[in-house]
C-alpha cells in the first residue's frame, strides 16, 4: 500500500532489464534496485507522475561512469538505463569506436571475445575495459569498429542535460542517436546499484522444475559498476 509506494518513490524501485544495450554489464532478465535518492527527485520519481512539478528538490548530480536509469526525452512514458558518460559542458565524439571526451580518448584495453546473439545472428563481440581520464572504468562490447555509432559528429551537451551510451557499443540507442539525444536532468529516474535476481530465460514461468537450471546465482548481489 502506502508503505510500498513511498518506498518505491523515494528509496529503491525494482527495474529488469529488457534488452541487451548494456552487455556486458547488465544481461538481459537482469532484475535490479535503483536507488531514487542519489539524484533527488522530479515528477517522473513518482508513479504515473502523481506528483507534478518542474525541475529537481534535493538535487544531485550524476557521475561520469554512473549508470542511470531515465526517461526516454521522446516518450516520458519509457524508461531507458545507461551510462553517463557526457555530463553539462563536455564535449564527446566517437572516433573509429574510441570514445572521446573533451579532446581526450577513453583508455581501451581488450580483456576477450564472446559470442552474442543480436536477435538476427550470432557474432563475436571484442570485451574492452573503458577508463575514462577521471580512472573510471568498466566494460564495455564492440562488435567492429566501423559500424554506424562508431563514427559521430562531435557533441557539446548543454546545460542541464547529460549524454549516455549503452555499454553494447554498437547496438544500444542512447544519445549518439536523434531518437535519444541529450538527457535533461529532470528526466533521470536514479542510480542503479546492485542485482537482485536474474534469469538466462531458458525456464517458461510455469516450468517451475527449470527454474533452479534458469536462474543465474553468480549474478545475485553483484553492484553495478
Amino acid at each position: 500500500g502506502v508503505l510500498a509506494l513511498s518506498f518505491r518513490s523515494f528509496i529503491a524501485e525494482p527495474f529488469n532489464i529488457p534488452s541487451g544495450s548494456m552487455i556486458p554489464t547488465l544481461l538481459v532478465g537482469d532484475y535490479l534496485f535503483v536507488s531514487k535518492y542519489s539524484y533527488g527527485y522530479s515528477r517522473y520519481s513518482f508513479p504515473l507522475g502523481l506528483i507534478p512539478f518542474s525541475g529537481r528538490v534535493l538535487a544531485s548530480a550524476p557521475e561520469r561512469g554512473d549508470v542511470a536509469v531515465f526517461r526516454l526525452p521522446s516518450d516520458v512514458s519509457v524508461d531507458y538505463i545507461k551510462r553517463v558518460v557526457g555530463l553539462p559542458g563536455d564535449r564527446l565524439q566517437v572516433k573509429a569506436g574510441i570514445l572521446y571526451i573533451n579532446g581526450v580518448a577513453a583508455n581501451r584495453r581488450l580483456t576477450g571475445q564472446q559470442s552474442y546473439n543480436s536477435g538476427l545472428s550470432t557474432m563475436t563481440a571484442n570485451l574492452y575495459e573503458e577508463t575514462f581520464a577521471d580512472g573510471h572504468s568498466h566494460s564495455i562490447q564492440e562488435i567492429s569498429d566501423s559500424l554506424r555509432l562508431d563514427n559521430t559528429p562531435e557533441f557539446t551537451v548543454p546545460a542541464g542535460h547529460y549524454f549516455m551510451m549503452g555499454d553494447n557499443r554498437d547496438n544500444s540507442r542512447d544519445s549518439r542517436t536523434a531518437s535519444v539525444g541529450f538527457v535533461p536532468a529532470a528526466n533521470l529516474i536514479g542510480r542503479a546499484e546492485f542485482l537482485f535476481f536474474s534469469h538466462d530465460s531458458s525456464a517458461r514461468f510455469w516450468e517451475i522444475w527449470k527454474w533452479p537450471l534458469a536462474i543465474r546465482f553468480d549474478r545475485i548481489g553483484n553492484r553495478v559498476s
